[in-house]
């Protein structure tokens, strides 16, 4: 008979994982070895923050949940971060933490601590295995890691019931809950004359579509009646950034804020395919007038950041088709807006001078193949990055948009390039997100994973020195000294340079893309570099 802990590897496996990744301790080895026998590779990490970031990685490469494996006391109090991570940014991530057997833990201290209590805020379900229940339990693990909205689930695995060996019960698998049409009716017929008469459409896309594999049909939706699509951050790509009628990403610049938010003002529709706010600055708090708006999306309105006129719990492919089912596309926007508010965007981020954090991403940009997936980490950095990097198909920048937590970058990247060797992979950070996880680039090297590290060396925390000082206090807690992150990139087994010029940079990022190993390149920008910039 199998023990516990093949019944869930193997159901894992089924669920598409491949990979798992954490630091063991004794009360997993049990797990560890379930999880080699099913065909799931675990990779050794230094933190098991970072460890959550590559099966982040590993999930955007694959559509399969990521797998965090971390034992008793400090190995999952180590976890909260990326879980809570994983819930505010919708991925769906199985956490499965060691602990001593109940019995054990009456009189028994060390390292014990109430794992459950730890991890209820920041999961959407936890489960203690129980010998007899093993099947019903990993069912509703993935079951609920998957749903929407998809997010983390953790799983506390005493010692004795990981090795105890389970009678098959052939526990029913669940079918996903099934996404449905539009309700045929009144609103329906009320959004879909909206838009017979709409002049001024825009739809608005965000991670909702992605989620679910709607990307296709909301590009087609576009392009089919010439409405421009404005995004998030994490749908960039929906529709490729070169074509005419994307107006790209927003939601963090107040740059673009002042160009956008007037346009969904000039706006006689709006619709909402999968838009979620969670990525939004306080200033896309009620952006816009709900007598216009139309939106279609998995789960309900509980967040109050906007409101719409008429809101559809569905599939947001179907709901797009209903929504122009045998209404003619017509000529919207005649007074070229759309083309006008796209060339003063490109005005506003066309960044001073030859070099600089601007001149860096578009170096880069044009230095690195299309289909490349590039990472980005908190800060500064990644407001700029994200208005100006152009994606060219869903799910190629990846971030932490809705908890915004440093030290994400290189490890999704990692995760990424694992599962997916053949793809192209930059992950961009700060000096001090970069610092924040060291101890990754010694995975890197033992993955013989060739990503592209592009590190903005500014010597200092900038987004919040600008706030800083925009409140007039002074400057405290927000400068560090420099780091040789050309000597630390060799040490760790990698390739590291400094770059001071857009020809250097063009020639190192082609070089590092024939790499066996992972390359550094320090970018040294200078303080305030990213003044007025977003």
């Amino acid at each position: 008979m199998p023990r516990a802990a093949d019944v869930i590897a193997k159901r894992l496996a089924k669920a598409g994982c491949r990979h798992a990744f954490g630091i063991p301790g004794g009360e997993v080895l049990t797990i560890l070895d379930a999880l080699a026998e099913a065909g799931i590779r675990f990779t050794l990490v230094k933190h098991e923050n970072a460890g959550g970031f590559m099966a982040e990685g590993t999930y955007h490469a694959t559509g399969a949940p990521g797998v965090l494996l971390a034992t008793i006391g400090p190995g999952i109090a180590n976890t909260v971060n990326v879980a809570a991570n994983a819930l505010q940014d919708r991925v769906p991530l199985i956490i499965i933490s060691g602990c001593v057997d109940p019995a054990n833990a009456m009189t028994f201290t060390h390292q014990v601590c109430d794992h459950r209590a730890i991890m209820a805020p920041v999961v959407k379900a936890g489960f203690t295995a129980v010998d007899g229940a093993i099947e019903a339990m990993i069912e509703k693990a993935v079951a609920v890691a998957t749903d929407d909205p998809p997010g983390p689930v953790h799983i506390d695995l005493p010692i004795a019931v990981a090795a105890s060996h389970q009678a098959p019960r052939h526990y029913p698998r669940r079918a996903p809950n099934a996404l449905t049409q539009p309700a045929a009716g009144p609103a329906l017929e009320s959004a879909r004359t909206m838009l017979a008469a709409a002049e001024r459409p825009l739809v608005m896309a965000g991670l909702e579509a992605l989620v679910h594999g709607r990307e296709a049909a909301a590009a087609r939706f576009c392009k089919s009646r010439g409405i421009p699509l404005l995004t998030t951050y994490k749908a960039k790509g929906i529709l490729p950034e070169d074509d005419a009628l994307a107006l790209g990403g927003h939601g963090l610049s107040p740059l673009s804020d002042r160009h956008m938010l007037p346009m969904l003002e000039q706006a006689d529709l709006i619709i909402g395919a999968g838009y979620d706010p969670i990525e939004m600055r306080d200033g896309w708090c009620n952006p816009w007038d709900p007598a216009k708006v139309i939106e279609f999306r998995a789960v309900a309105n509980d967040h109050f950041v906007h409101h719409a006129r008429y809101t559809f719990l569905c599939d947001v492919a179907a709901g797009l088709e209903a929504l122009g089912r045998d209404i003619e596309p017509r000529p919207v926007w005649t007074g070229g807006e759309p083309q006008a508010v796209r060339a003063a965007l490109d005005d506003a981020f066309k960044g001073p001078g030859r070099w600089g954090p601007h001149a860096v991403f578009r170096t880069l940009r044009e230095a690195v193949p299309r289909e490349t997936v590039a990472t980005a980490d908190s800060g500064a950095h990644r407001i700029l990055l994200s208005q100006i990097w152009p994606c060219f198909s869903p799910r190629t920048l990846l971030q932490s948009t809705g908890f915004c937590t440093m030290g994400c970058a290189v490890p999704i990247a990692g995760g990424y390039k694992l599962a997916r060797p053949d793809a192209p992979v930059i992950a961009f950070v700060g000096d001090a997100g970069l610092e924040m996880v060291l101890g990754e680039l010694a995975t890197l090297r033992d993955l013989h994973a060739p990503i592209l590290i592009c590190v903005l060396v500014d010597e200092s925390l900038a987004l919040i020195e600008r706030k800083q000082r925009a409140m007039g206090y002074g400057n405290t807690g927000v400068d560090f000294g420099r780091t040789d992150f050309v000597a630390v990139a060799n040490a760790l087994g990698g390739h590291g340079v400094t770059i001071a010029d857009p020809e250097d940079l063009a020639l190192e990022a082609q070089a590092a893309l024939t790499r066996e190993t992972f390359t550094i390149l320090a970018c040294a920008i200078g303080r305030k570099a990213y003044e007025g910039a977003f």
